[in-house]
């Protein structure tokens, strides 16, 4: 088999992984991107992209054909999934999205054109061979002849504009050393850092799920001494600002944890762990101390906020800040918690788009929420909008003795009336 030649290729998935890849790859292979919803194909053909990933001149300049027709990708030689794994209400894998793509790919294979399916979405390891690759056969395919697997974990950062998909390390494997070779001879042509062959499939499935669960660890520890320094009446930012003038301190950061990646990634980790009959001590606490941040900061805000007026505004509603990203966002939790304290929450977010956090959460923002005042202000997501609010403007946002709730400590050095409570980490 010679894949890496002249590939035709399919990328499954056009969301924050996907369409970025699949714009690189365009530059060098003929690609198709094949996405179930006809709304984002037909904004993606009309150079919008919704998620901020890739620009207008980038999009409409790109050779990338888009459908959402699976008829029109069937038999390319590669095809390379990249949809969502979240997880259900209960914290269990929800592999419905890669189960649904296996099986679009298993119908739209030529059994005349052998391809090689390459997974980028995150699994915990044996996810590929041992659910995806059967769901292939079912469709009448002959693993080994008509198909083979490989896997390249996605690392794409929203937001992130440094560390793209055409300057990452991709980590690469297949079922085979000819896999291997097709794939990173492949990803190689589209990113300058290069690849690196893990030992196998299953390995390179684990190094992806661990990345993001160390994250998730260290954030928690950030969190737990957020916590602590709390009850001693210490900044947590302070004490952060000392410690990293030593050369090996990781320079980790407290706050919500939500999004696609790090907030659902250790459930995949511990999901196995426990199947395989060890209790996963380390992950499962890390999760739970960050799942438990929302709530902390709301019985905080409600301790400190001394007048009986409930008027209160939350500023940011995505999962970070400068992505237009809501899925999981932690931010629904500080919302909820303070409304059932009573009180009367304006939220407010100058990426997020109102209809997808309408169908999310039941929630409305509102575009004119800093022309008014507040009893409580908390900025919860630090937006380059909110940064670069001038002293005054950030003032008359507090009414009279009301409180300045700093979640990620971005007015620290604010000279502000002395009238304005101030709270932060």
């Amino acid at each position: 088999m010679n894949f890496a030649t002249d590939p035709k290729i399919v990328v499954v998935g056009l969301g924050y992984v996907g369409l970025p890849l699949a714009v690189a790859l365009a530059e060098r292979f003929d690609v198709i991107g094949l996405d179930i919803d006809s709304n984002r194909v037909r904004e993606l053909r009309e150079g919008h992209d919704r998620t901020r990933e890739v620009t207008a001149e980038r999009l409409l300049a790109s050779r990338l054909v888009y459908t959402a027709d699976e008829a029109e990708a069937r038999g390319a030689d590669i095809y390379i999934v990249t949809v969502p794994t979240p997880v259900r209400e209960d914290n269990e894998p929800d592999l419905r999205p890669i189960v649904s793509a296996s099986n679009t790919v298993g119908r739209i294979i030529d059994p005349e054109r052998p391809a090689i399916v390459v997974y980028e979405s995150t699994v915990y390891p044996g996810v590929t061979e041992d659910v995806c690759g059967p769901i292939l056969e079912s469709h009448g395919l002959v693993r080994g002849t008509n198909f083979w697997l490989g896997y390249s974990p996605e690392r794409i950062n929203p937001g992130d504009r440094e560390h793209t998909v055409d300057r990452i390390v991709k980590v690469v494997a297949g079922e085979t050393p000819e896999v291997a070779d097709a794939l990173s001879a492949i990803y190689s042509a589209v990113t300058s850092a290069g690849v690196f062959r893990a030992a196998s499939i299953k390995v390179a499935e684990a190094a992806k799920v661990i990345e993001n669960a160390q994250r998730d660890i260290n954030i928690a520890f950030m969190n737990e001494i957020t916590r602590i320094f709390a009850k001693l009446d210490l900044s947590v930012w302070d004490v952060l600002e000392a410690a990293q003038t030593k050369w090996n301190f990781l320079r980790f950061q407290p706050g919500l944890v939500g999004g696609h990646c790090i907030g659902v990634d250790p459930f995949y980790l511990s999901h196995v762990a426990q199947a395989l009959g060890h209790q996963p001590h380390v992950i499962l606490a890390g999760r739970n101390i960050n799942d438990g941040m929302s709530g902390w900061i709301v019985e905080q805000l409600a301790e400190r906020h001394a007048g009986s007026a409930r008027r209160a505004l939350v500023m940011g509603m995505t999962f970070k800040e400068n992505v237009p990203d809501i899925r999981n966002s932690k931010v629904i939790g500080v919302v909820e918690g303070l409304r059932s304290k009573g009180f009367d929450v304006t939220v407010h977010d100058p990426l997020a788009y109102p209809e997808e956090v309408r169908h999310e959460y039941q929630l409305e923002l509102d575009a004119d929420a800093l022309d008014r005042t507040y009893d409580l202000v908390v900025c919860a997501v630090a937006h380059d909008a909110y940064r670069g609010i001038a002293d005054e403007a950030l003032a008359g946002l507090v009414a009279e003795g009301g409180l300045l709730a700093d979640l990620k400590g971005v007015w620290r050095d604010r000279a502000l009336p002395a009238s304005v409570q101030r709270w932060s980490f």
